[in-house]
């Protein structure tokens, strides 16, 4: 195991098997998001895009929850003194630079959530590319019962996993999803006991990172791509990544341990 300096302790982050193993590490508010743990985070995902020794990134967090949304205690009061449209401008550019950046990590994400997602928590625990929950974990989308209307592209990810009509009364009624009821409508992949959670979601992010990191690379690309794409443009994205993997040395690695009836070692 590898710690990853962080520049505090909101935030741990270290390195086991290939899995850069992601911790948001304020229990003690359910790991709200503020201004030290959220930028931290940002400058974080910067850092592990170009590693080479990552190959699958679980974000998780301490104690029972995932993430319960913005802390409001912590968050800065400068952004009153800017006009609307610098207001606008300032919370785009930190939702590109955080679930944004999360979405388009170039590696597989997987969000671990021991308890709760709520608000921006949500957010974060959609961007990612696949979600594993305890028993006794939760989804909520929340921002209705502050009266706000929801960001960090949370309208964007949700009908995408669920479907438009399912998605609005997700928003619309702010109902709580139980780890069982996100995993009947497709949310959640796995859901594991509480008592091994941890030992569980890691195991199942090692596998992930353990495979040909190049190519699942290039099968998130064309799988996020094709929503918005034609049918021939995803068969040419296809086509080029099929070029490029049979080429390179997985692929080859691969088949050469089919031949030799063993399992491939791509690291």
């Amino acid at each position: 195991m590898t710690k990853i300096d962080t520049g505090t302790e909101e935030l741990l982050c270290e390195l086991q098997q290939r899995v850069a193993v992601i911790t948001l590490n304020k229990p003690h508010k359910k790991n709200a998001l503020g201004d030290v743990l959220t930028p931290a985070l940002r400058k974080l995902l910067v850092t592990l895009e170009d590693r080479d020794d990552i190959g699958c990134l679980l974000i998780t967090g301490a104690g029972n929850a995932f993430c319960s949304g913005g802390d409001v205690s912590e968050m800065g009061g400068g952004g009153n003194t800017l006009t609307t449209d610098e207001r606008i401008a300032d919370l785009t550019m930190k939702q590109q630079t955080l679930t944004g950046r999360l979405y388009q990590f170039p590696k597989p994400t997987i969000a671990a959530l021991p308890g709760a997602a709520a608000g921006a928590g949500f957010s974060i625990a959609l961007a990612c590319d696949i979600r594993v929950a305890s028993a006794n974990a939760f989804l909520l989308s929340a921002f209705r019962n502050v009266g706000l209307s929801g960001d960090y592209g949370a309208s964007w990810f949700l009908p995408r996993l669920v479907g438009l009509a399912r998605a609005k009364a997700l928003f619309f009624r702010s109902e709580r999803v139980s780890a069982e009821e996100a995993l009947d409508m497709g949310l959640i992949d796995q859901v594991f006991s509480a008592v091994t959670f941890r030992d569980d979601a890691l195991n199942y992010a090692i596998e992930i990172a353990n495979g040909p990191t190049e190519a699942l690379g290039r099968m998130k690309a064309n799988l996020q791509l094709a929503i918005a794409q034609s049918l021939d443009e995803s068969f040419a994205l296809e086509a080029k990544h099929m070029i490029a993997s049979g080429a390179g040395a997985e692929a080859k690695e691969a088949i050469s341990a089919f031949r030799e009836k063993r399992k491939p070692k791509f690291f």
